[in-house]
């Protein structure tokens, strides 16, 4: 079992830049992680996610090319690398984990979460 913290949110114009990071309890090395979202009033999306050596990254079309997934097995953290912000990205986000190698796209395929951190971006 893995505890997964999120931090790194905040305030932010468009067009600006943030960094996500996700810390985890214990060792990160065999799980697949991933980035949700969730916006005022909807339900929560997929935002990015990687696998567990961190070779092959997968993103939601409203983010690709603007956000970066990445980890550091060694320091079982993960980060999402957010740029170009638009007030649509406005959400909190959460970090989750996996068991296995392969990164997943939905939601009931992680086993673990964060509890979240705020992002808002203004216009």
């Amino acid at each position: 079992q893995v505890q997964l913290v999120e931090s790194g949110g905040g305030l932010v114009q468009a067009g600006g830049s943030l960094r996500l990071s996700c810390a985890a309890s214990g060792s990160i090395s065999t799980y697949a992680m991933g980035w949700f979202r969730q916006a005022p009033g909807k339900g929560r999306e997929f935002v990015a996610a990687i696998d567990w050596i961190g070779a092959t990254p997968g993103y939601a079309d409203s983010v690709n090319g603007r956000f970066t997934i990445s980890r550091d097995n060694a320091k079982n953290t993960m980060y999402l690398q957010m740029n170009t912000l638009k007030p649509e990205d406005t959400a909190i986000y959460y970090c989750a984990a996996r068991g296995g190698p392969l990164l997943k796209l939905r939601e009931r395929d992680y086993d673990y979460w964060g509890q979240g951190t705020q992002v808002t971006v203004s216009s």
